[in-house]
Order: structure tokens, then C-alpha cells, then sequence
């Protein structure tokens, strides 16, 4: 089996662009990948390009091969936007293997060692605590969820005085927490909005008294003694990955004891096959992973394989997939669990090319927060 094209799709999620891309191979097996949504995605066709030109005549099935092959050309350790064009093509070299031998993925990596995957929808349309309870209901009603994701900010920071911010958050978490159905879970995204590790630390243990499930990404990735000192001082699960990029970045944060849950994210590292190195070095060190997974039906579909065949993961982020028709049977959940699709090859979901045939891309960009100096604070 040799590869004869790369082909890529600017399409979208809701209000956000999405690339997908197709490997296709002279025995007409073709293979779905995704590349993560950092932004400048339109330059993204041209950097996959670049490196289908690696592999191009190749054996689809040597994954390790050709990714040490694109990653030695490129010389260079690569950067965001060459993981996320890295991680689509991985994804679609794990498809096509899968589906040669007619197995779902997660049967090449070990086999599953869960019959279904826990998920968290992250809820965010909501005024007050009475509005986000109804959300809750209604997402349990339908699907059987029970573990959601909120922001920590009843208030905006960048205003107000950050005792406010931590009164507010912790009082809302409380009101949530005793109105809530007990056997809820909630976690707590800070969006690496905070500069300074002492406002994280009092934030995280405002809301420990009312057990959050991790309270995540309060402070940026760069300096991980930092992280070290939160974990050490925090009162909660602390989390964070989505924005690290290979496993010698989460060897570094796990070595200093810096989280106690890793988030790598399958559109961000590389791909399944780096993702697997991290999940092996965060269960040498005793942490679970719970996926970061803002991203397209197909992601999940990827996340799935993933979790199912990794012994240490703890829960999938999830997105419903409202307004993604490029998938056309994604995975649901069913009483908050993602179900395994044995019989059905590959990623075990079938794209729907003719509406990835119609540029579908739409721009997106984070919203830059102003301080009241005018300066910008972190989005």
C-alpha cells in the first residue's frame, strides 16, 4: 500500500474553523485527521502540503517511520502550528492502518482496556447560578452527563478588586455545589488568564472546600517551577498540557511534580502516537490524563481511540457537535459515556466529503481582554 495524496478542508464547528484533511492511498483506502485551531489556520493546507511531499509514495503503515522522517526534515523542534499539521496526518496513518485490517483503532494500540469513555461538556452559556443549573439539567436529561466545566470569573478581573474575584467565584461554586445532584462533578477553567501564581494558588483554594474536579490552566505553561509551587500550595487537583507540545515538555512538568492531572491535547502534540509516549510517562509518575478536547467530532472520535486503550486516562473533554456536518454519525453520549464502536473500522465515523467539498472556513480569533491602563491582559 503506497500514499498518493494529501487533501485538505477548510470547514468549521459552530462559530469556529476547523481543518480536516484526507490521506488517500492507491488501494482506495483514505484516512481522516484533524489539525488544531490555533488561529492562522488558512496557513495550514500549505504546511501540510510541504510535508505530504515526505511521504508521498510511502507505506501509510510505518506511522513511526514517517513521522521521524517529516520531524528529522524539518530539523527544527516543531512549533505550534507544525504539531497541529503533524497531528492531522497521524491521525489519518492510524485510519488507514485500522482500516486495512478492517479494526477500530484502538485494537492496533493494545486493545481497549474500558468498554466506554467518561466525557465533561464545558457550559458557558449562562447569566447566573440559576441559568446554569437548567443547563446542567438539560444536558443531563438528554445525554446522562454528569461532569461539566465552567470558568472560575463571576466578575471581570481586569476591574474589579481580586478579593471580589475570589469571593465571587468561591460563592457561585458553593450555591452550584448545594443545589446540585451530589454525584456531580465540576471542574474549573482558569484559561491561563493570571499572571501571578499567588492569585492563582488563592483562587484554586476558595474553591477546594466545594471538591472541584481540577481546576485547570490558571497560569501560563512557560516557567514550570511555578507550576511545582502551585501543586505543592493548591487544595485541589491541579491541571494542566493543552499547551505543551511534545512528551520532553511533560516529562519536564511531571519530573518537577507540577500537575496532578495532564491535559495533552491529540490535535496539539503530534498525534496518537505521541500522545501515547505522554500517557506512558504520566503513568510512570502516577497521573491520570484527562484529554484537553474543544475540538470537532472528529478529534473526539480520534480522543475515543485514545482513551479507551489508555490505562491511566480519567475523563474526555466534549463538545456537542451542533453545527459540524462534515461527521456525519458522531460519537453521542449515552448516560455520560461515549460508547466503542467495535464493528466499525478506522475512527469508526463516516465523513461526509460533500460538505467539505463547500469552503465552509470562518475566522477566528481570541478577544484580547483591556485592562483599565490600557494595556492588554492574557485572553
Amino acid at each position: 500500500m503506497r500514499i498518493t495524496g494529501l487533501r485538505s478542508f477548510m470547514s468549521h464547528d459552530d462559530k469556529r474553523p476547523r481543518v480536516v484533511v484526507a490521506i488517500d492511498t492507491d488501494e482506495g483506502i483514505t484516512g481522516w485527521g484533524e489539525c488544531y485551531n490555533h488561529g492562522p489556520d488558512k496557513a495550514l493546507p500549505h504546511i501540510l502540503e510541504y510535508f505530504y511531499e515526505q511521504i508521498k509514495g510511502e507505506d501509510p503503515r510505518r506511522i513511526e517511520f514517517l513521522m521521524l522522517k517529516m520531524q528529522q526534515q524539518a530539523r527544527f523542534p516543531g512549533g505550534a502550528m507544525h504539531l497541529a499539521a503533524f497531528s492531522a496526518i497521524d491521525h489519518c496513518l492510524w485510519d488507514i492502518s485500522a482500516k486495512a485490517v478492517d479494526l477500530p483503532v484502538y485494537q492496533l494500540i493494545g486493545g481497549a482496556v474500558r468498554d466506554k469513555v467518561r466525557v465533561y461538556l464545558g457550559v458557558h452559556n449562562y447569566k447566573d447560578a440559576e441559568g446554569f443549573l437548567d443547563v446542567i439539567a438539560g444536558h443531563n436529561e438528554k445525554y446522562g452527563l454528569a461532569a461539566f466545566k465552567m470558568h472560575p470569573y463571576r466578575v471581570d478581573f481586569h476591574k474589579e478588586r481580586w478579593g471580589e474575584v475570589i469571593r465571587t467565584g468561591a460563592e457561585f461554586f458553593r450555591t452550584i455545589r448545594e443545589r446540585a445532584p451530589s454525584h456531580y462533578d465540576f471542574a474549573f477553567d482558569a484559561h491561563a488568564k493570571i499572571f501571578d501564581p499567588w492569585q492563582a494558588i488563592q483562587l484554586g483554594n476558595a474553591l477546594a472546600p466545594y471538591d472541584p474536579m481540577f481546576f485547570e490552566e490558571p497560569i501560563r505553561p512557560e516557567h514550570i517551577p511555578a507550576w511545582a509551587e502551585m501543586k505543592a500550595k493548591l487544595n485541589c487537583p491541579l491541571a494542566t498540557g493543552e499547551s505543551l507540545y511534545n512528551r520532553y515538555e511533560f516529562l519536564n512538568l511531571l519530573s518537577a511534580r507540577g500537575c496532578d492531572i495532564a491535559q495533552p491535547d491529540i490535535c496539539v502534540v503530534g498525534g496518537l502516537l505521541e500522545m501515547r509516549k505522554i500517557a506512558v510517562i504520566a503513568e510512570a509518575h502516577y497521573v491520570p490524563i484527562a484529554p484537553h478536547n474543544p475540538m470537532g467530532p472528529l478529534a473526539t472520535a480520534v480522543n475515543l481511540h485514545f482513551s479507551a486503550a489508555t490505562p491511566n486516562f480519567k475523563i474526555l473533554e466534549y463538545r456537542l457537535p451542533l453545527d459540524a456536518p462534515y461527521v456525519k454519525d458522531p460519537y453521542l453520549p449515552e448516560d455520560g459515556y461515549l460508547q466503542l464502536r467495535p464493528d466499525r473500522p478506522g475512527w469508526g465515523v463516516e465523513i461526509d466529503e460533500q460538505v467539505l467539498a463547500k469552503d465552509g472556513y470562518v475566522h477566528w480569533e481570541r478577544k484580547l481582554p483591556v485592562k483599565p491602563d490600557g494595556a492588554f491582559g492574557y485572553p
